[in-house]
């Protein structure tokens, strides 16, 4: 007979234990892939971080004379840190960290001497002016660091503020790197934005295909899909507000603002279209649990559902262009797709006079004017798509 264990539903059978050889091994195959993977995506990153570490150090010694400059290379490398995309806010702060704890340490040192007893008191009153600065963490930490670190080494042939200047000249060798790096800002949020309409779409279309097969199963499994999306709605918020302090920080990539407020606007109003969308996906479960439309009406709203995940993904391919002139045409034919679909929201003809079909098309009205909105149209002009009711 064969061994079975129980569960909060019932039993299953048991699954005999993998033996220990053979699992470690695959652990270690696996580690071993994804090691390669990451090193292999690094290696342009490395390259760039090696070169400019010991090109921080060449410059504070070649140019500035000093001699043995570490806390330019050090003070490099912690700012611009191993990101593959650099963020010009946070580089900018740890390397104004690294500085100032330097700097803390170079006065203190040079009011109190050097000593155990004044390193402990370098790093409290780092810390202090850490915390009074920034709330956070890694602040904190490379304040403390970098101004121990003053007190505890040796003093430079330069002086006691040669340090701070080589903390300085990698500090801003990381800002400079960072400026200039090509990274398009709206790349990641845009990504991100045509997943959730992917998303979206698919959603869409599951419903059509509950509502055709009179299945509420796959209108539930619509529903649990569609739940997923908040979490990449969050991760959309966080992106573009880095975005935005990309293009406010760096001149560089402010050409790209147009698109990121384009993007930003999108995900404010995408956000609301999928609360609609959520709420619209349990009233198809019920629709179809209590059989509350008949098959003809069914089958009218299964059509317009399918013409309502095209339109998403017209929106969704929209954002993908990288012009504003060619963005802005495409979101207009986005826009004319969605009013389209919102144009057949008569509640009574679209549900048959039910009043569980009507509460459905009800719902669904508010979210294509969120989604027309989301193309940039005012609120005004989304309203004008949908038949009076």
């Amino acid at each position: 007979m064969t061994d079975r264990h129980a569960t909060a539903t019932g039993t299953l059978p048991a699954v005999p234990a993998a033996a220990g050889p053979s699992g470690v091994g695959r652990f270690l195959r696996r580690r071993a892939r994804a090691g390669w993977s990451r090193l292999r995506s690094s290696v342009g990153q490395a390259a760039l971080v090696a070169v400019c570490a010991v090109g921080a150090y060449w410059f504070a010694e070649a140019v500035l004379g000093h001699q043995q400059p570490l806390f330019a290379s050090t003070a490099l490398l912690i700012a611009l840190g191993f990101q593959r995309e650099p963020k010009v806010r946070k580089v900018a702060e740890v390397a104004f960290g690294c500085t100032l704890g330097i700097l803390i340490g170079d006065l203190m040192m040079a009011a109190l001497g050097r000593g155990l007893w004044q390193a402990v008191l370098v790093v409290f009153v780092s810390v202090l002016a850490a915390r009074f600065l920034d709330s956070g963490a890694t602040f904190t930490m490379q304040m403390s660091l970098q101004s121990v670190l003053v007190v505890l080494l040796p003093l430079t042939a330069g002086g006691p503020f040669a340090r701070s200047a080589d903390a300085l000249v990698g500090g801003l060798l990381a800002l400079l790197v960072t400026f200039l790096s090509p990274r398009d800002p709206t790349r990641l949020p845009a990504r991100q934005l045509r997943g959730l309409y992917e998303s979206m779409a698919s959603v869409l279309r599951e419903l059509s295909a509950a509502l055709r097969a009179a299945e509420s199963r796959t209108a539930w499994m619509a529903l649990v899909e569609c739940r997923r999306t908040q979490s990449t709605l969050e991760d959309v918020r966080k992106e573009l507000k880095v975005t935005r302090e990309q293009t406010v920080l760096n001149p560089l990539q402010r050409p790209a603002r147009d698109a990121a407020d384009v993007m930003a606007v999108a995900a404010d109003r995408s956000d609301l279209a999928v609360r609609s969308l959520r709420i619209a996906a349990r009233r198809v479960v019920s629709i179809l649990d209590h059989g509350a439309v008949d098959d003809d009406h069914r089958e009218r709203l299964a059509a317009w559902f399918d013409d309502a995940a095209d339109a998403v993904e017209i929106l969704h391919r929209s954002l993908a262009e990288p012009q504003a002139e060619g963005r802005h045409r495409s979101l207009g034919v986005a826009r004319d797709a969605l009013g389209a679909s919102a144009a057949w929201l008569d509640p009574h003809e679209l549900a048959g006079g039910t009043v569980h079909g009507e509460a459905l098309v009800m719902l669904l009205r508010p979210m294509m004017v969120d989604l027309i909105e989301a193309t940039g149209a005012s609120h005004a002009e989304a309203l004008t798509y949908l038949p009076r009711v």
